[in-house]
């Protein structure tokens, strides 16, 4: 196949490259439309240039031309038709979760040995929960996000400054968005239609969702309460406002098949003295800030919210465990985990005299341990320390990256 012309993303070939040729599935999840199908072109551009006389096979479940592939019993015999006796299989499969009992046609892939396999899925449930099952330690599970900042002034040829973080801030990271004009009409009706597909072939048809109005009017109002505590009775109490009724258990469901399908990711709380993750309580956070505005619109007077769910994917993406902070009646934007490291984050817009100063560095002067602190804001002269806690621009902090 002629593999299209892409924008190489370092970010996740440096991770996945440590697991080429061992005898381990490499599994990229992430929502529609964030670029995991040219990762997998990267990864094939590299095998082949690693092994020219092996066997490369890829099937793209949403190309017509792979419809007839429904069942792992298909794909088994896809691959033994072009496959060759002695020859290493390098198999890359695109939406995976398209093929029924895939988990199975994997297995056995990985039993015969001499074959490295590449795959891609939108669904988290589905992936984590089947492959986990079924090929317990066998598989590696690399996530995949929309563009960093540093990745969006790449794709799109631009320069850091004010207008490109606007940009960004705005219209969020999808990859395609680089062939598009940075018009709200133009970017916000491409945006509607990812979320459509989504809501419809991630939730809706897998789930047989019946009550599609009710997931598409949850979605709005996890779009509009960005990081606001969401619990079932709340979001019960605002149906009730709406006069509209549901259980408590309906609506956890609708959370879990969102969270599921990637459009939002939840942050549990952490008590921090007690060490503990409270069971009732998240936040949600959009993975693409602009199918969050294409929802609800961007508005001007949600820039708090904005930059808190800018710098939380931004830590998803640099490969951190993150939870929402709870400190007594106080709160900690995030607490972030990775490889035994912690770090403090505190998010503002502005900090405009020692009153903000002081509430949003005293959050974090009042954690009994000596792991980094940080305070991003979006103040232009950001920078330096106020004691001992850095204090650091959101461009800065988002180039971090």
């Amino acid at each position: 196949m002629n593999i299209p012309e892409y924008i190489e993303r370092p970010l996740y070939m440096d991770r996945v490259m440590q697991y080429v040729r061992k005898d381990i599935i490499k599994v990229f999840v992430g929502q529609r439309r964030v670029g995991k199908s040219y990762l997998l072109f990267q990864m094939m551009d590299r095998i082949s240039a690693l092994d020219p006389d092996g066997d490369l096979i890829y099937i793209n479940k949403e190309l017509y031309e792979f419809s007839e592939i429904r069942t792992a019993g298909d794909l088994m015999d896809y691959i033994a038709a072009r496959r060759r006796t002695g020859h290493t299989l390098s198999l890359f499969i695109d939406e995976l979760q398209d093929i029924d009992g895939f988990e199975t046609a994997l297995r056995s892939l990985q039993a015969e040995g001499n074959a490295d396999i590449y795959v891609t899925g939108s669904n988290a449930k589905m992936l984590s929960g089947e492959l986990a099952t079924y090929l317990s330690g066998r598989y590696v599970e690399i996530k995949v996000y929309g563009l960093t900042y540093n990745e969006f002034l790449t794709f799109h040829g631009a320069k850091p400054g004010h207008s490109s973080l606007e940009n960004y801030l705005k219209f969020g990271g999808l990859p395609y968005l680089k062939h598009l004009p940075m018009d709200e009409t133009v970017v916000f009706d491409y945006l509607r239609n990812v979320v459509d597909a989504i809501l419809l072939k991630d939730i809706v048809s897998r789930y047989d969702i019946r009550n599609v109005s009710f997931l598409q009017r949850l979605t709005r109002f996890l779009a509009d309460n960005v990081g606001s505590l969401v619990t079932a009775r709340k979001i019960s109490e605002y149906l009730k406002s709406q006069k509209i009724t549901l259980s408590h258990n309906m609506v956890i469901n609708y959370l879990i098949y969102l969270s599921n399908a990637l459009l939002v990711l939840p942050a549990r709380r952490f008590d921090i003295v007690g060490k503990k993750v409270f069971e009732i309580g998240e936040k949600y956070y959009f993975e693409d800030l602009g199918i969050r505005h294409a929802l609800i619109g961007y508005r001007s007077t949600d820039i708090n919210k904005i930059l808190e769910n800018v710098v939380f994917m931004h830590l998803k993406a640099a490969g951190w465990d993150v939870t929402v902070g709870q400190l007594g009646g106080k709160e900690v934007d995030f607490v972030c985990e990775k490889g035994g490291e912690r770090l403090y984050i505190q998010v503002a817009y502005l900090i405009p005299d020692e009153t903000v100063r002081n509430r949003e560095f005293g959050n974090l002067l009042a954690i009994p341990d000596n792991f980094p602190k940080k305070v991003v804001s979006m103040d232009a002269v950001a920078g330096g320390t106020h004691l001992g806690i850095e204090h650091v621009s959101l461009a800065n902090f988002l180039g971090s990256i």
